[in-house]
């Protein structure tokens, strides 16, 4: 088992990388608009101890922009979001969430890796510090790369709400 550890606080809109048992970097982030909680469906950020199935985005500029987990082959600028207002920006790096409780946050209807949680970044002209997102936990472009260089598959994250 890792030493690492992600520790993120709903509350605090605060994501902590302890490694060897300290705290080593602290991030401002944006969790779920709609709150703590578990449920498909729900657009809200679960709860409870997980581990990062995968990263996502290795060696990709900054600023790159992921649909449906894969590289669009944009960039993040002005001009990409004029023709594309609409979008949920996944950009730089993906680290994609899966539960480790049976029952509250793996399996059935409350399965973190089948609703696609990720910690990933946002533009950085994204509100940090406030619940906006759909449910993922957003971070700075280039926290996220660092975070995403520090951290490998399999390390711990527990999120506290």
């Amino acid at each position: 088992m890792s030493e690492r550890l992600i520790r993120v606080s709903i509350p605090e809109q605060r994501l902590t990388l302890l490694e060897a048992g300290g705290a080593t970097r602290v991030y401002p982030v944006s969790t779920a608009r709609n709150g703590p909680g578990e449920r498909r469906g729900s657009g809200c950020t679960p709860r409870g101890w997980h581990r990062v199935r995968i990263g996502i985005g290795a060696g990709r500029p900054l600023g790159t922009v992921f649909v449906g987990r894969r590289p669009t082959g944009e960039i993040y600028g002005p001009e990409l979001v004029a023709r594309h207002p609409e979008r949920d920006w996944i950009l730089t790096r993906i680290l994609w969430l899966t539960g480790l409780e049976p029952g509250r946050n793996r399996g059935g209807e409350c399965d973190t890796l089948r609703r696609f949680i990720y910690i990933h970044g946002c533009p950085d002209t994204a509100p940090l510090g406030v619940p906006l997102s759909h449910g993922c936990i957003r971070m700075r472009g280039q926290d996220v790369l660092e975070l995403f260089e520090r951290v490998k598959a399999g390390d711990r994250v527990f999120v506290a709400g």
